[in-house]
């Protein structure tokens, strides 16, 4: 197959780039629009589509995720596309890198879907219940924080520290759930707060 790109033949497809972009300039960029609009009813046709939002950071854009029934498992949904929601006012439609990757994250074979646990001495992990889970985390932070649990300093002022626990919040939550994570941390005397809203 012949690569070679002819003068003639870059002169007419930079001729055509210039045009498309001075119509665009003068206004006619809604025929653009138009088109998408006009296609838009019929493409995915066959799925059901869901609002969410973004989990990797704090913008929490919009997204819209599109579901048909899984080949591999009758009567079961599996996500096939997502894009950015359009009638989100965070967004608009758009979509960062990470947030147009995330049906790789769903899809991904090494995404974990369930509280796993590895017991001690072992090099694996077996799934458990989330009651399991729960509780295994109540009874650690409850015995990490009455030994080291600090009520005074030195003055004897009280402080009520907890200095050998940290909490990571998600970035995704509503300001309410924000407000009561911190207000937990807080009072169980957490100095080490971090949230994971990074871009």
């Amino acid at each position: 197959m012949n690569m070679d790109l002819s003068r003639r033949a870059f002169l007419k497809g930079a001729s055509v780039g210039v045009a498309g972009t001075t119509l665009g300039a003068f206004g006619f960029g809604g025929v653009e629009a138009a088109y998408a609009a006009s296609v838009k009813p019929f493409r995915l046709t066959t799925t059901k589509e869901a609002r969410s939002s973004c989990p990797y950071c704090a913008v929490c854009c919009g997204m819209m995720i599109f579901s048909a029934e899984s080949k591999a498992e009758a009567g079961k949904m599996e996500v096939t596309h997502i894009e950015g929601d359009v009638d989100n006012p965070v967004n608009r439609g758009t979509l960062c890198p990470k947030g147009a990757a995330a049906i790789d994250y769903i899809k991904s074979k090494t995404r974990v879907k369930y509280p796993m646990y590895r017991k001690p001495g072992t090099n694996t992990f077996e799934r458990v219940t989330w009651d399991f889970a729960m509780e295994r985390i109540a009874k650690l932070m409850k015995e990490d924080r009455d030994a080291n649990f600090i009520e005074t300093n030195n003055d004897g002022v009280p402080v009520n520290r907890w200095p050998t626990m940290a909490f990571l919040s998600g970035s995704s939550v509503t300001n309410e759930t924000g407000w009561l994570t911190y207000k937990v941390s807080r009072g169980l005397g957490m100095l080490q707060i971090e949230n994971q809203a990074r871009i």
